[in-house]
């Protein structure tokens, strides 16, 4: 199930562009351009680290948030540092930044979602349910035991309104 507001499945495609274009958002754009590019272009990678998330993610300017306990690489685990972990999840990486991009940020999502080949749909379990805010909400099976859980929307941040963009992966128990 992928709840939308204000996007459709047909505007999808033209979102592609912005996920093609994250080279010069991320190089001179706004926070906003700069943070939806990222999330695209970095997030649904498995072989992102907390190495990577320094060098790719914290110069786009927005707040980060990731972790990953149980690496595709063969490198020492993030432990989550921020917000605790979600139960039943295993990795997050999402972005927040101030101001209302999400119906932009849900499409960047999607397109991400479809250049990676992510789109086979799953059930989006009970811990990740809609919160008031949200604008993408779906899950998407990555393998036989992973899912992943895309979440867009607006929620209070620190400076008012705040854009997000979250991915966690489900551990296989928790399927």
């Amino acid at each position: 199930m992928i709840a939308l507001r204000g996007i459709n499945r047909a505007s999808a495609p033209l979102a592609l562009v912005a996920v093609c274009s994250a080279t010069t958002a991320m190089a001179d754009g706004t926070v906003a351009d700069r943070a939806i590019a990222g999330f695209a272009a970095h997030c649904f990678d498995p072989r992102l680290t907390a190495d990577r998330v320094t060098e790719l993610l914290h110069p786009t300017g927005a707040r980060v948030d990731y972790y990953d306990l149980d690496p595709f690489l063969t490198v020492p685990a993030s432990p989550a540092l921020g917000r605790a972990a979600t139960d039943g999840t295993d990795r997050r990486c999402e972005l927040a930044f101030d101001g209302d991009h999400a119906d932009r940020a849900a499409e960047a999502a999607l397109a991400a979602l479809a250049a990676e080949g992510i789109d086979t749909p799953a059930d989006i379990p009970a811990s990740h349910g809609a919160t008031p805010g949200t604008v993408l909400l779906g899950a998407r099976q990555l393998n036989p035991v992973r899912v992943a859980v895309v979440h867009v929307g607006t929620r209070h941040g620190p400076n008012g309104i705040e854009t997000f963009l979250n991915v966690e992966r489900l551990m296989p128990s928790a399927n």
